[in-house]
C-alpha cells in the first residue's frame, strides 16, 4: 500500500483504487457561467444586478471584472435610473466624453441626495448636526435651485 499526500495530487491507496484530494475536487466542480455561456447571456445576467453589486460582481475575478467594466450596457440601464434626478449632470458628463461607468459613478451618490431633498427627507431638519455627515456630497448652484425649488413648493 502505497501513501503519499501532495496539495492537488492524487493519492493511491491500492493498485485499483485512485483518490483525488480535496483541493482538486473542488476546482473540477468550478464552472465559471460566464466562460461556459454566451456572452449576450452573461451580460444579461449580470444586467439583473443593483449597481453595488454590479461593482462587487466585478470585484471578483479578472473574466467577471473585464466582462463588466467594457460593457456600457450594463452602466447605462443604472445611468437611467438617475436620469430623472441629475439629467444635467449627465447629459454634461457624457458631452465631455466619459463612458456610462464614470458617468453613474460620478453622480450616483449625488443622485441618491438629490432625491432625498426632492421628496422631503430633509425638509423637517433644524440644524446642520441632524444630518448625517456620511450622506452628503458635493452640488453645484443649480443643483442646490432646484432642491430651494421644490423646498418654497411644499
Amino acid at each position: 500500500m502505497q501513501r503519499s499526500c501532495k496539495r492537488n495530487k492524487q493519492i493511491s491507496i491500492s493498485k485499483n483504487v485512485t483518490l483525488f484530494s480535496t483541493e482538486q475536487k473542488r476546482s473540477q466542480n468550478r464552472c465559471d457561467f460566464a466562460q461556459i455561456l454566451p456572452q449576450e447571456l452573461t451580460l444579461k445576467i449580470f444586467s439583473e444586478l443593483d449597481v453595488r453589486s454590479l461593482s462587487n460582481a466585478a470585484m471578483t475575478c479578472k473574466v467577471w471584472n473585464d466582462l463588466i467594466e467594457n460593457s456600457d450596457s450594463l452602466w447605462y440601464n443604472h445611468c437611467l435610473t438617475i436620469l430623472a434626478v441629475c439629467k444635467r449632470e449627465l447629459q454634461c458628463d457624457r458631452a465631455s466624453g466619459h463612458s456610462w461607468k464614470v458617468t453613474l459613478v460620478r453622480n450616483y451618490k449625488k443622485s441618491n441626495i438629490k432625491r432625498a431633498w426632492l421628496d422631503g427627507q430633509y425638509s423637517y431638519i433644524h440644524s446642520a448636526t441632524e444630518l448625517l455627515h456620511n450622506s452628503m456630497c458635493e452640488m453645484d448652484a443649480d443643483a442646490w435651485g432646484e432642491i430651494l425649488e421644490a423646498e418654497l413648493e411644499r
